[in-house]
């Protein structure tokens, strides 16, 4: 099955925001994490976004999935870009 990268993008303006909604956030992925759809998930270390690596059929079903997202849903992230990925070496190979 493909895998995808999708990048989030915060505006710090809404990080208090998202502080106060973190553990629905985390809560929601570690599901998609142990339902094997999210394989890796993580912020930035500048706290300017989030990277998360997504097995799915299409672009779409990630896009439709990660409309799910808490953040998503109370307009927390300011931009998402969902590119599938090819990976040739490494872990994420199969």
């Amino acid at each position: 099955m493909p895998l995808f990268a999708v990048q989030y993008t915060y505006a710090h303006e809404k990080s208090a925001e998202r502080d106060d909604h973190r553990t629905d956030h985390r809560a929601w992925l570690a599901d998609l994490v142990r339902r094997g759809i999210v394989h890796s998930s993580g912020p930035f270390a500048d706290g300017g976004g989030a990277l998360m690596m997504v097995e799915a059929p299409t672009a779409a079903d990630v896009e439709a999935l990660f409309d799910q997202d808490p953040f998503a849903k109370r307009s927390l992230v300011e931009n998402r870009v969902v590119r599938e990925w090819i990976p040739v070496f490494g872990v994420f190979v199969k």
